[in-house]
């Protein structure tokens, strides 16, 4: 006899609300489920400006609750500014839904993520609505410059991250990613043991080309982006970092030069979501 599993029903997600980390700065969080009790955040900026930025668009996915947290800090119809750090479903995702409430804004992207999107009707960017900036670029929003380099750690070859000269607020993209436990949002605030193991996975996850990387030359560029001199560093997918868990970030990173990828769950995780009848796989 045959039996049909029962669903599991997915686990709640915390409520998050824009996070303020540095004077006109403001983290927008989501979260994806992870393994019990932990939590993928899934995170943009919005920076108000003169002329006011969002950093990132966050996924469909979470499109109704991003859209509605970034209402609550800034006015769309203020926004100049869509930086877009390159062209992942999380970061491009919500992108039109933000270009048709800010239509005085201008899109801060390149020629490849331009190229790459297009491929995706879906995802194409308007031309009349874009710059391209590369790393080592900066733009000017009133009252403050905005430099563009490359994170340390990332997985699209057309990500570049953002840092703010006025607040010392880093945007590193991909870098530096960990898990969280709910609506927890600064590194101190989690279990050393989940940072230090989440940490390590995601990082390795989102960059498997470290294992060819020499550890002097990577080591010289990690070096750069650190003595770019962030106070503040904010992240897609980790914590923000502060204090002495900056060089403890680019540390954990440069150590992973020449070193084995860390292997992600693989068909026994999966064999486990069907036993139990999980309609959708959590992060």
């Amino acid at each position: 006899m045959t039996t049909t599993p029962t669903p599991v029903t997915a686990p709640s997600v915390p409520t998050t609300e824009p996070y303020r980390i540095a004077p006109d700065t403001y983290l927008i969080p989501t979260m994806t489920p992870a393994e019990p009790g932990t939590f993928v955040m899934v995170n943009s900026l919005v920076i108000l400006a003169e002329e006011p930025i969002i950093v990132d668009t966050n996924a469909p996915v979470h499109r109704d609750q991003w859209l509605e947290n970034v209402g609550k800090v800034v006015d769309f119809e203020d926004v100049r500014w869509i930086f877009l750090s390159h062209d992942d479903g999380d970061h491009i995702g919500n992108m039109h839904d933000v270009l048709d409430r800010a239509p005085n804004a201008t899109i801060v992207t390149n020629f490849f993520s331009n190229e790459r999107a297009f491929l995706e009707p879906d995802r194409a960017m308007p031309l009349e609505r874009q710059v391209w900036l590369n790393e080592g670029s900066s733009f000017d929003a009133g009252d403050r410059r905005l430099h563009l380099f490359k994170p340390p750690i990332f997985d699209g070859p057309t990500t570049r991250g953002l840092y703010d000269e006025k607040t010392g607020v880093m945007w590193a993209v991909d870098s530096f990613a960990a898990l969280t436990t709910g609506a927890v949002y600064e590194a101190p605030d989690l279990p050393s043991d989940l940072y230090d193991q989440s940490f390590t996975l995601f990082n390795s996850l989102v960059s498997p080309w470290h294992r060819w990387l020499s550890p002097e030359v990577y080591g010289r560029h990690v070096d750069a982006i650190e003595a770019i001199g962030a106070t503040t560093i904010a992240s897609a997918h980790g914590p923000v970092l502060r204090g002495s868990y900056i060089p403890g970030a680019f540390d954990r990173v440069k150590s992973l030069a020449g070193q084995p990828i860390v292997e992600g769950p693989g068909q026994e995780a999966l064999d486990a979501m069907l036993a139990v009848g999980m309609a959708e796989p959590v992060a």
